[in-house]
């Protein structure tokens, strides 16, 4: 029998600023695993109408008029969100958290796509890392994409979920037809409700941040305090049988996996015990109702068909992913004279083909010398621009002489800007690098073209076949080639000047994770 090595010890207390810092940061990240929860026992409770009915008059609506109209028959994409806001916390929450005032604005610290399938009848989650450098839509600023939910001057002091959406849509082109969030945690409680939730350790594991400390291995029953503890552990250190003790570096991607295996499963165990059973259903959900905010297009009826459609989906054989990312600089990112701090930067073609696979993105045909397209050198090597044009132009596209600008960042993030109208040639045009590579949306005017392509500190032109009305190809390969490139050569690779990594995570169970006990 595991060991969890003093659980029952106080270790956050609230006169301890610094602890009380690191508590919510961690905290809040634990609720895309209540907000996906939620959504299951949510359409489980619903199976019985007028309870449903009850059930649902409880939950916040909120206006999300960014999102796409759901077509019968086809995919659905919700937005899953953990809102870190203060707004509206018990005192004792404030106590432990921060008030609104020592804490300001929402963040989306977490972000998932939950992709319903009709036709396989299958649910798929992909997370987008918090820390996710993107333009935000309209402007050419660039921020986390955690920040994209923060007020606005339009929307005075309440939290953007239109703004938040439109990422999402804009930057990566992943349609979202509804959008479900959570404002803070209610994770304890649920778990509490459930009676526990047993986890499998395969060895001892440690994380003095969140406080973990399992040390035998063996599969115990989790209470709300100590499964905290697991899901917010991005300090994780497991000992090897030799005694010694290992770092699991990657932090929050390696968090947000164990996250995934945690959410599966929490949800076979709840999907186990019968979540249509009223009295439990009651116990579950008054932990959670109070900060479940929903969009308003979401209705009742369109629940309970999920629910006829999904009830025989697999929790536990759910498909995850977290988008492939590279690091930013370990001194922290400067953009636009801004220390953003740790961020982490898209890459190219690993994110779009993982958005293919899990939630079937599909990329459009389009003729390449349809696209009009301006380069424009932003990186800190000299004739970028041209052999980047060269490279488009050898591919088709209808690309205007190259200019340069100041970098404004180290490394500079490659951006697809485009006009309203235009994702379709952007996604043509993403199609063709590889690289720190981005869309982003611009307003429809000072632009003379619709699409006008940042070329950063790394990005490649592929190689692919050079016919003026040449459709879009997938990209195969790509060549290394200086700045001095000429038109003969259509494909061109700018290293990194920080010599950034591509982090792919694995979603599979590294020896340390815990995981379902064996049967």
């Amino acid at each position: 029998m595991a060991d969890l090595g003093g659980a029952n010890r106080r270790v956050y207390p609230s006169s301890s600023k610094k602890i009380r810092t690191t508590r919510a940061k961690r905290l809040r990240r634990s609720a895309f695993i209540v907000g996906f929860l939620v959504l299951v026992i949510l359409l489980g409770a619903l199976g019985s109408f007028v309870y449903g009915q009850y059930l649902f008059s409880k939950v916040k609506k909120v206006s999300v008029s960014s999102e796409h109209v759901q077509v019968a028959g086809q995919p659905l994409n919700i937005l899953l969100i953990g809102n870190n806001t203060r707004t509206g916390l018990s005192p004792s929450e404030v106590a432990a958290f921060g008030s609104s005032s020592q804490v300001g604005g929402g963040r989306a610290d977490v972000t998932m796509i939950a992709h319903f399938d009709p036709k396989t009848k299958n649910v798929t989650l992909v997370s987008i890392p918090r820390d996710l450098f993107m333009p935000i839509p309209g402007t050419k600023k660039l921020q986390r994409v955690d920040a994209a939910l923060n007020p606005t001057k339009a929307t005075g002091t309440a939290e953007n979920p239109n703004q938040l959406v439109k990422t999402i849509e804009y930057d990566l082109g992943i349609p979202i037809q509804h959008y479900v969030e959570l404002n803070f945690d209610s994770f304890q409680g649920i778990v509490n409700a459930l009676g526990g939730i047993k986890m499998y350790f395969p060895m001892p594991v440690k994380d003095a941040y969140s406080g973990l400390n399992i040390t035998k291995p063996g599969c115990i029953t989790l209470n709300g305090f100590q499964a905290l503890e697991v899901v917010r552990a991005r300090h994780l250190q497991y000992q090897l049988p030799n005694g010694t003790w290992g770092y699991d570096g990657l932090g929050d991607l390696s968090r947000t996996r164990r996250d995934h295996i945690f959410l599966q499963v929490l949800a076979s165990q709840v999907k186990a015990s019968g979540i249509t059973n009223p009295v439990k259903d009651l116990s579950l959900l008054k932990n959670v109702l109070p900060y479940l905010t929903i969009d308003s297009q979401f209705t009742e009826s369109e629940m309970l068909s999920l629910i006829l459609t999904y009830r025989h989906a697999n929790p536990a054989a759910t498909p995850t992913g977290t988008l492939p990312v590279a690091f930013g600089p370990a001194s922290g990112y400067v953009f636009d004279g801004t220390n953003y701090a740790s961020i982490v930067l898209p890459q190219e073609p690993a994110d779009t083909t993982m958005l293919k696979n899990l939630i079937g993105l599909a990329q459009p045909k389009i003729t390449l010398s349809t696209v009009n397209v301006t380069v424009v050198n932003g990186s800190h090597s000299a004739g970028v621009g041209s052999t980047i044009s060269s490279g488009l132009a050898g591919l088709g596209f209808n690309v205007s002489k190259a200019r340069a600008i100041p970098p404004n960042a180290n490394p500079v993030e490659s951006v697809i800007y485009y006009t309203p109208g235009n994702l379709a040639k952007a996604e043509a045009l993403k199609a063709t690098l590889t690289g720190e590579v981005i869309m982003g949306q611009v307003p429809s005017t000072g632009y003379s073209t619709p699409l006008e392509l940042l070329a950063g500190d790394q990005i490649a032109v592929a190689v692919a076949p050079v016919t003026p009305s040449s459709t879009k190809n997938q990209p195969s390969s790509s060549t290394t080639a200086t700045s001095s490139t000429s038109a003969s050569s259509p494909s061109t690779t700018i290293a990194s000047i920080t010599g950034a990594t591509q982090v792919n995570v694995s979603q599979k169970p590294q020896p340390w994770d815990p995981r379902a006990c064996p049967a």
